[in-house]
């Protein structure tokens, strides 16, 4: 590194980089005011500042070239300026299923397409009750079976996915097409009450809107046919009327 001058008022520096096969050279300028009798103290000063930045500036390149930063250690700006946001939108693409502390899940309130036992479901359904007359002659193993042959009559395409025994009942779960693609039904066989969930997996979002589109009836309606099959009871609302 040198400093030099060039006359009329200009300081510069000189500066090789890298090893001798890579080597650079890299040159600064500043301009610096003339100081003669007349100068000033500010004028003196403003011409110190400007050498000590170019000092700076080559002092700052060489330990840069002396000892590059690792990739990894370059901040991504990308990821701190657009962070993954947690919307609708993401949290419906990971619907869980499965019981939750032994019980039917309740509805997401990201998916408007589903219907459940569970009372915190904004879009509930009671449960079904086996006639007397079926549930004493019939193991749980049966009551399954005929859910499941009522399931795979009554509903396109249908796969038995789950079928688990359980601390707290008999699990069962199933895949059947939906309206825009595969619908999970879930069911809890416990005595003579079966819980239940039936939901959408593909929810529809348009943009800008944050709240997704459909409604529970698609899935009330297969949940009417699977029932009628049965023969079970399914308690409503209107039928307390």
């Amino acid at each position: 590194m040198a400093i030099f001058g060039m006359g009329q008022g200009i300081l510069g520096l000189s500066l090789s980089l890298g090893n001798p096969s890579t080597k650079r050279n890299y040159h600064c300028y500043t301009t610096v005011n003339r100081c003669d009798c007349r100068s000033t103290e500010r004028q003196r000063n403003a011409a110190s500042e400007k050498l000590v930045a170019l000092v700076a500036v080559a002092v700052t390149l060489q330990a840069a070239a002396a000892s590059p930063l690792p990739c990894s250690a370059i901040p991504n700006l990308q990821a701190s300026l657009y962070p993954t946001a947690n919307t609708p939108f993401s949290q419906s693409k990971n619907l869980t299923t499965g019981l939750l502390n032994g019980k039917i899940r309740p509805c997401p309130s990201v998916n408007p397409g589903c219907v459940s036992t569970n009372p915190k479901s904004s879009s509930f359904a009671f449960p079904w009750r086996i006639p007397q007359s079926s549930s004493s002659s019939l193991d749980v193993n049966d009551v399954v079976r005929q859910l499941q042959d009522a399931i795979l009559k009554t509903q396109k395409n249908a796969k038995i996915q789950v079928v688990e025994d359980t601390p707290y009942g008999k699990y069962l779960k199933v895949e059947v097409d939906g309206g825009l693609g595969r619908d999970v039904l879930e069911f809890l066989i416990k005595g003579d009450v079966v819980a239940y969930r039936v939901m959408a997996t593909q929810v529809t979002y348009v943009y800008p809107f944050t709240t997704a589109f459909g409604d529970s009836k698609g899935q009330e309606e297969r949940l009417k046919k699977v029932v009628e099959e049965l023969g079970w009871y399914s308690p409503s609302f209107d039928s307390m009327d």
